[in-house]
């Protein structure tokens, strides 16, 4: 009986001489042996090949830091701006509480001032078509006891008159007004004058118009307080109207002319009160 010899086939044969010899050259190398020929070819093989490596392992140990590092900044720079925004934030609605505040301690010490009258507070939520609040409209109308005629105030004083009144709303011709012209009088004599609104002259000047002052002695000079007079058709008596800013005799030497700033923010209207009763006669 024949028996079959077992043979290694060629492709696991030839395997295995290249793993013998990679693993001979490899150990020559790292052994530092000097034999020539396996030195020579230790330095063309392994060599380039350990360079390769090398370079491949730091290429790719470099791509992933400087991707973590970009997604790290990318990450930081998110979450600064968002930081920013949200300090942003805040710091804008701390100065605007902080101006509501200012107003609302503004609007108590005018009503401090003029605590003989019944008030109501109201906020302007829209102004007449100029850059001034020369009308404006409030957002209290005859549901709430508003009437036509009933004096405003903000700021430091007199803001206006009602002319017209909705439901929820209501219209207020302010002093600095073209069509305004109130009755007034010095503060310290009792002299009266004329304080007419002038929208060209607020415009320039910050101001508003001052006529026909009876100032026989000289004494009011600038500065003077001018508030509504007690002969005022429309206007409650001793509202301060705002200040003499200049002042010059007239041709007939008898009355004086100038011009008065205000004693309210004409370009800053938030808050306002309205005085709740009307003057006693006064005419729509």
């Amino acid at each position: 009986m024949n028996r079959r010899k077992k043979t290694i086939p060629s492709n696991l044969l030839l395997l295995f001489l290249l793993i013998l010899c990679v693993m001979v050259l490899f150990t020559s190398y790292v052994s530092g042996f000097s034999g020539g020929v396996f030195k020579s070819v230790s330095n063309y093989v392994f060599v380039p090949m350990q360079k390769g490596l090398d370079f491949v392992g730091s290429s790719v140990s470099e791509s992933r830091e400087n991707a973590v590092t970009i997604s790290d900044l990318k990450a930081q720079n998110a979450m600064l701006t968002q930081q920013v925004e949200d300090l942003t934030t805040q710091l804008n609605n701390t100065q605007l509480e902080q101006s509501e505040l200012e107003g609302l301690r503004e609007l108590y010490n005018l009503d401090q001032q003029y605590s003989d009258y019944e008030k109501t507070g109201a906020r302007v939520i829209a102004r007449g078509g100029s850059n001034w609040f020369n009308t404006f409209t409030i957002d209290k109308g005859s549901d709430d006891g508003i009437k036509v005629n009933m004096n405003v105030i903000a700021g430091s004083g007199l803001a206006g008159i009602v002319t017209e009144t909705g439901k929820s709303y209501s219209i207020v011709r302010a002093v600095i007004d073209d069509t305004s012209n109130i009755s007034g009088m010095s503060l310290n004599t009792g002299n009266l004058c004329i304080v007419s609104g002038d929208i060209k002259t607020m415009t320039n000047e910050n101001r508003i118009n001052l006529t026909n002052l009876e100032d026989p002695d000289n004494q009011i000079t600038e500065g003077e307080p001018i508030v509504t007079s007690n002969i005022s058709d429309k206007y409650l008596p001793g509202i301060l109207i705002g200040y003499v800013t200049t002042l010059s005799e007239n041709a007939n030497n008898l009355t004086k002319s100038g011009t008065l700033t205000p004693a309210v923010d004409f370009k800053h209207l938030q808050n306002v009160l309205v005085i709740m009763q009307v003057k006693e006669g006064s005419t729509k």
